[in-house]
């Protein structure tokens, strides 16, 4: 039975496997993106300066994802591929340096939060009631920042070995730990101080502490594939090196994000500052169709990866095929609910007139980009499992800072906010064109780079 489930990657049909691997991420990435939303129009009930805030304070939060999902991206597919391979010596040092990794990622974050905070905001904006709000929010997101990356170390541990089931319960536990607690921390509810946005961070931090803690629990007692060790904590050259291989292109293609997050946020707020918010709320509606592709995104890379080191073409072929056409349909939903109900979206966050006026029309005009997105989504997904981060890389770059950016800066000198908005589509379309080219450049090597591993 236990060499079953150690092979079940490379012997389960693949179709049933995507959904045994993916269906528990994307059902917790799903109860995540609820939660992002939900604290949000928690958030909106102090005012809009807090929303604004919250918005602003985005790009530093992703660039702390983009660290420990990316660390957690090399570590997923090292893991899996030595597993494949069977190479378990290797799979050990792997789990266990990410431990190491994780522990560094958590104090380089700690000191950027206590001491640059401040400057970020003032970086973004002068109106005081944002920086205030957005200061208190962010110190106390980094300053408990242990628990987030904690919890990415140790989920990618059982995701990478097929143990998807238990990180849908420890996400799932700490989103709905955060929702619980956002109203009760943020309006003083059965007794608790009123903290307002602070009560906001407390919330996620204290639910990122929650899903951490279970995620170790799972490893310790179900994850019988590695094994964990002090000793084995220590860093190791070799290890690290294979690990931010694939790990730093993922890191600074989800960087880049920020950056254009934060390069947007700059020129909306040229406009007012509703832009900005409206923007930002856009980012929390578009994670809840988001998030369910980057589920299937890492229950797809482990096995690319696996079957990629167990030298099985057709199963990665027939992974990517079927996880395409689930993004296709997936995004299809996004697109139809944001066209139809954008009103209703936007009155979930106490939306002003002004609020309403500017958002109707963005929410519009940005989700013609999802079913082009989905394709490129699931092909990044296809260059980590494969080793060739890089490609996710350059196509990030090209979407959000070759073309994205420029195109909105252009298009703001119109004096028309609404034609910012369709640097988005623009973009997209651009980096789509670019993906199927990777993509045919990919598949007409993979046999030649199949047989060089073997």
């Amino acid at each position: 039975m236990e060499q079953q489930t150690e092979n079940k990657m490379g012997t389960m049909p693949v179709n049933k496997l995507l959904v045994n691997i993916s269906l528990p991420m994307v059902i917790s990435m799903l109860v995540q993106a609820l939660y992002n939303i939900v604290d949000s129009i928690f958030v909106a009930q102090i005012d809009e300066y807090a929303l604004t805030a919250v918005s602003l304070a985005f790009p530093l939060q992703n660039f702390m994802i983009a660290v420990g999902a990316g660390t957690g991206v090399g570590v997923n597919a090292l893991l899996s591929k030595r597993l494949g391979e069977k190479r378990m010596k290797e799979v050990d040092l792997a789990a266990n340096n990410s431990v190491f990794l994780a522990a560094c990622n958590y104090l380089l974050f700690l000191l950027i939060g206590l001491f640059l905070s401040d400057t970020y905001y003032r970086l973004q904006t002068d109106i005081t009631e944002i920086i205030e709000y957005g200061k208190t929010y962010l110190v106390i997101c980094t300053a408990a920042s242990f628990g987030m990356f904690g919890q990415f170390c140790f989920e990618r541990l059982l995701q990478s070995t097929g143990r998807t089931v238990c990180t849908m319960i420890t996400q799932s536990a700490g989103a709905v730990i955060n929702l619980i607690f956002d109203p009760i921390l943020i309006f003083g509810l059965f007794g608790f101080p009123k903290m307002g946005i602070a009560g906001a961070a407390a919330a996620t931090v204290f639910g990122q502490i929650v899903a951490m803690v279970l995620a170790i629990l799972y490893n310790s007692k179900k994850n019988t594939d590695v094994r964990m060790s002090l000793k084995l904590m220590r860093p190791d050259k070799k290890t690290i090196k294979q690990i931010y291989s694939v790990a730093v292109p993922a890191i600074l293609m989800q960087s880049i994000g920020s950056v254009m997050t934060f390069l947007m946020n700059k020129i909306l707020l040229g406009f007012t500052s509703t832009a900005a918010a409206v923007f930002g709320v856009y980012f929390k509606l578009q994670s809840f169709i988001f998030m369910p592709i980057f589920g299937l995104n890492n229950g797809l890379i482990p096995i690319v990866a696996y079957n990629y080191g167990a030298g099985y073409k057709d199963r990665i072929v027939k992974a990517m095929k079927s996880s395409m056409i689930a993004a296709f349909f997936i995004m299809l939903a996004g697109l139809l609910t944001a066209e139809l109900i954008p009103e209703m979206l936007l009155m979930l966050f106490k939306a002003s007139d002004e609020m309403l006026r500017i958002g109707v029309p963005a929410l519009r005009i940005l989700c013609t980009c999802y079913i082009f997105a989905g394709v490129s989504i699931v092909a990044s997904g296809v260059f980590q499992g494969l080793g060739k981060s890089v490609y996710s890389l350059v196509l990030s770059v090209i979407r959000q800072i070759v073309i994205l950016i420029p195109a909105a800066y252009l298009l703001s000198l119109t004096g028309e906010l609404n034609a910012v908005w369709f640097s988005f589509p623009i973009a997209e379309i651009g980096s789509f064109i670019v993906t199927l080219v990777y993509l045919r450049i990919t598949m007409r090597s993979l046999d030649r780079m199949i047989q060089k591993r073997q």
